[in-house]
């Protein structure tokens, strides 16, 4: 049978280090996928560079093939030694043919391992589970989006979960006081990169993503905020992230952030602030304000000192329970910009009279 130089396929010294046998396999699968190289010879590269990866990117499969010797040098008349034949390796065995899929190629369309990896390796290996698996597929799935299919084990599971996570989009969204009273959905614009799905983030030869591997996608989204909500809440839109292979989508979070010039929000409470002058503060008076519930008046005490509180209740925002929060209208001493020489003559008397 045909011996394979593993180490020929993927371009690499037979000294080379794990990182160095990673790298080349990552370069050759992008480059001669099927999905993006449409020559005829392409299949048959890609079958054999992941052979070759199969191989070399696992330490014992390596030293299994390394243990070849001098044999590796008999070329076209290669002949397995003594033990290597239908070998069972590490545990591995069984007569299921081994399946792969990337982007929905399988690998035994492509033709499976040659006969020279079966020789050595037992013809495809499976779990001791009974499920097919492969070392390489956590690798491999970060190829810019090229996925394997193998059995639904608890790792597989959370690969596909950390795979999504990075399909998640956070993103702030700006809340008034209005906002939240009118319970009307707030509108958000989503601006964001995201790999290619025509190419798996490959680019080069993609007219979909001019070869950059990213394409720019923007939405507008209508967000229902939540009652009592806090700043720093994260409002989750399921299926509203990035779109990665397969379709597969990310979650967008949006998170909380109070931009209000009249109001400072703390949960279903309200906090404004009035401004009056002195001689009001002194001998009291009425104001009008206005509120998410309308203008009213309101009755300043005498003798109301700065920073003093006035609750109003009921004058808030919604409560989950039914009704509203309190509406606190905190108290500003400010001096009137524009006073007339009359008035600052009747301070100075007041500061007189006060010594």
């Amino acid at each position: 049978m045909e011996y394979k130089d593993y180490y020929q396929i993927l371009g690499v010294k037979r000294e080379a280090t794990q990182a160095e046998i990673k790298s080349a396999y990552r370069k050759l699968a992008k480059k001669y996928h099927p999905d993006v190289n449409k020559t005829p010879e392409a299949s048959e590269k890609f079958k054999d560079i992941n052979e070759a990866f199969e191989v070399l990117g696992d330490e014992n499969k390596r030293k299994r093939y390394d243990s070849l010797g001098s044999n590796w040098q008999a070329g076209a008349n290669y002949t397995p030694p003594p033990g290597f034949e239908n070998f069972d390796f590490g545990g591995f065995g069984g007569g299921n043919q081994y399946q792969y899929s990337t982007s929905g190629i399988n690998f035994e369309d492509l033709g499976g391992f040659s006969d020279f990896f079966n020789s050595l390796f037992g013809g495809g290996f499976a779990s001791a589970g009974g499920g097919r698996t492969s070392q390489r597929s956590s690798f491999y799935d970060n190829l810019g989006g090229f996925s394997s299919r193998s059995s639904k084990t608890a790792s597989s599971k959370t690969r596909t979960a950390q795979n999504t996570a990075d399909l998640n989009i956070t993103q702030d969204i700006k809340v008034s006081a209005k906002d939240i009273f009118s319970q009307k959905p707030v509108s958000v614009k989503i601006n964001n990169l995201e790999k290619c799905t025509h190419c798996s983030g490959v680019g080069s030869v993609c007219s979909y993503c001019s070869g950059t591997g990213f394409v720019t996608f923007s939405k507008t989204l209508n967000v229902k905020i939540p009652p009592e909500v806090k700043e720093g809440q994260k409002i989750r839109l399921k299926g509203e992230g990035k779109t990665g292979s397969g379709n597969v989508k990310g979650d967008l979070f949006l998170v909380v952030k109070f931009s209000d010039k009249e109001y400072a929000i703390n949960g279903c409470d309200l906090t404004k602030t009035v401004d009056i002058t002195p001689a009001e503060a002194v001998v009291g008076t009425k104001k009008e304000i206005s509120t998410l519930h309308g203008n009213i008046n309101i009755k300043i005490p005498p003798k109301t000192t700065g920073g003093a509180v006035l609750r109003l209740k009921e004058l808030g925002l919604p409560k989950k329970s039914g009704g509203y929060g309190n509406l606190n209208v905190k108290i500003n001493l400010a001096i009137p910009k524009n006073l007339t020489n009359e008035q600052i003559k009747l301070y100075e008397q007041l500061l007189k009279l006060e010594k």
